[in-house]
C-alpha cells in the first residue's frame, strides 16, 4: 500500500506541473477506482480457480511494470496524455486484482473464529501504508527527484512478491483439506477430492457484467445482502471524497494558513482508522456480527455529518479520528461476515463482488461530491452526503431488524 500511494503522490506532481489538466486530475481519481467496480468479480472469480499467490504476484509486477513505465517517461520527457491515461488504468487494474485473493489467502490463514481479527488487522497496516505513503513519497519526491523516487518504488512491491514465494498457503488450501477429510470420512478417495478444481466448471460470474451476474446467480442471504448495502452506501456517499474536500474544510475552520494544521485535519481519519485496528484487536469488544456493522456504519455517517456542520477545528479533529475507527470497524466487519456466509465454490465471487461495492462504488463519490458541490458548495455536499449515508444505514438497519423479526416469528 506504500508503493500504491508513494506513486500516486509522484505521479500526480508530475502529472499537473507538465499538463495542469482539471480532466486529467477527475481522470487519476476515476482510474483508480472504475476497475474495481467493472473487474472485482473477475478477479474474485479467478482467484477461486487459481493460486492466489500467483495472482498477487502478477498484481505486483504489473505495479512494478508501471512504476519503471513512468520513470522511463520522465526520464526522456516523453510523456504525453494518452500515455498517462493507460499507466493510470493499468495501475488500477493491478489494484483490483490482488484485492480477492488477498482475501482468500486470509481466508486460507486463519480458522473461521479468527477470521474478523486477521481481516481488522490486515485493513489497520493497509491503513498504515496509506497513511504513510504520501510522506515517504514526498521525501523520495523532494530528496530523490521524481526519476529517481519513481525507480526506487519499485523496491516497495518486492516484500509482498518474495513472500509469496514462500507460504505454502495457496487460497484453496483448507476447503481442499477439509473436502479431504470428508472424503476420507465417507469412503471417498482422497487424491480424487484434493485434484478437483475449487470452483469446478460452474458458469463464470466474470466481465464487465460479473456484479450484476453473481447477484443473480449465486444464493445472498439476507445478511450479506445487508452488508454489502451497508459498505456500499459508505463507499458512494463518503468514499474518498472525503480526503478531497480538506483543503475546503481546512480554509473554513481557519486552519487554511497553518502547514501542520492542514496536516493533521488531511491525516486524521487515517490515524483514527490505525489506531481503530490496533484498538479493537487488542480489546476485542466488537462482535463481528450485523449489529455491529450496522451502528459502526451509522456512527460514521453521523461523525462525518458533525465534521462537515461544525466551526471548531477541534472537534472536526476528533470527529475524523473517531470516524476513522468506526470506518474500520464497520468494513472490517461486514466483510468478514460476507466471506464465512459464503459457500466455498461462491467465495471467490462473492469476495468480488464486495470489493466491486465497496471500493468500486467509490467512482461515483467523486462524481456525487461535484454535483452536488456545484450548488451547494464541497462543505455542503459533503454534509448533504453524510445526511444520506446515515438515512440509509437506518433505512437498511431497519430492513435487517425486520427480517431477523420474520425469522422468529416463522421459527
Amino acid at each position: 500500500m506504500m508503493g500504491d500511494n508513494i506513486e500516486h503522490v509522484i505521479t500526480y506532481w508530475v502529472l499537473w506541473l507538465k499538463f495542469h489538466s482539471v480532466l486529467l486530475t477527475g481522470f487519476e481519481v476515476i482510474s483508480h477506482w472504475l476497475p474495481f467496480l467493472l473487474l472485482s468479480v473477475t478477479f474474485g472469480e479467478l482467484a477461486q480457480k487459481y493460486d492466489c499467490r500467483r495472482l498477487i504476484q502478477g498484481a505486483q509486477v504489473l505495479f512494478m511494470l508501471v512504476s519503471i513505465s513512468w520513470g522511463i517517461f520522465f526520464a526522456t520527457d516523453s510523456l504525453t496524455v494518452w500515455a498517462a491515461c493507460i499507466l493510470l488504468v493499468l495501475h488500477g487494474c493491478a489494484g483490483a486484482m490482488w484485492g480477492p485473493a488477498e482475501q482468500l489467502l486470509l481466508h486460507d490463514f486463519a480458522e473461521a473464529a479468527d477470521l474478523p481479527g486477521a481481516i481488522r488487522m490486515n485493513a489497520t497496516f493497509k491503513s498504515l501504508g496509506i497513511l504513510a505513503g504520501p510522506a515517504v513519497g514526498s521525501v523520495l519526491l523532494l530528496g530523490l527527484g521524481p526519476v529517481a523516487g519513481i525507480f526506487t518504488n519499485v523496491v516497495f512491491y518486492l516484500p509482498m512478491t518474495l513472500l509469496l514465494f514462500r507460504t505454502p498457503y495457496t487460497g484453496h488450501t483448507r476447503d481442499q483439506a477439509t473436502a479431504a477429510a470428508l472424503a476420507v470420512a465417507n469412503g471417498g478417495e482422497l487424491d480424487a477430492v484434493v485434484a478437483v478444481p475449487p470452483a469446478g466448471r460452474r458458469r463464470t460470474g466474470g466481465g464487465l457484467l460479473g456484479p450484476i451476474r453473481t447477484i443473480r446467480e449465486v444464493e445472498l442471504t439476507p445478511i450479506v445482502i445487508s452488508m454489502l448495502a451497508l459498505s456500499g452506501l459508505l463507499a458512494l456517499f463518503v468514499g474518498g471524497a472525503l480526503q478531497v474536500s480538506m483543503p475546503a474544510f481546512a480554509v473554513a475552520l481557519g486552519a487554511g494558513g497553518a502547514g501542520l494544521a492542514y496536516g493533521v485535519l488531511l491525516f486524521a481519519n487515517g490515524v483514527g482508522g490505525v489506531l481503530g485496528g490496533f484498538l479493537l484487536e487488542a480489546v476485542g469488544i466488537l462482535k463481528p456480527n450485523a449489529l455491529t456493522a450496522f451502528l459502526s456504519t451509522l456512527l460514521f455517517g453521523v461523525l462525518i455529518l458533525a465534521f462537515a456542520t461544525t466551526q471548531s477545528y477541534a472537534v472536526a479533529v476528533i470527529a475524523l479520528v473517531l470516524a476513522g475507527m468506526a470506518n474500520i470497524a464497520a468494513l472490517s466487519v461486514s466483510q468478514s461476515i460476507v466471506q464465512l456466509e459464503a459457500r466455498p465454490e461462491d467465495r471467490g465471487r462473492l469476495v468480488g463482488l464486495y470489493g466491486s461495492v465497496a471500493s468500486g462504488f467509490r467512482t461515483g463519490s467523486g462524481i456525487l461530491i461535484a454535483a452536488l458541490g456545484a450548488f451547494a458548495g464541497v462543505r455542503g455536499s459533503l454534509m448533504i452526503s453524510a445526511a444520506l449515508l446515515t438515512l440509509g444505514a437506518l433505512i437498511v438497519g431497519i430492513g435487517m431488524w425486520r427480517t431477523r423479526s420474520r425469522q422468529v416469528l416463522s421459527a
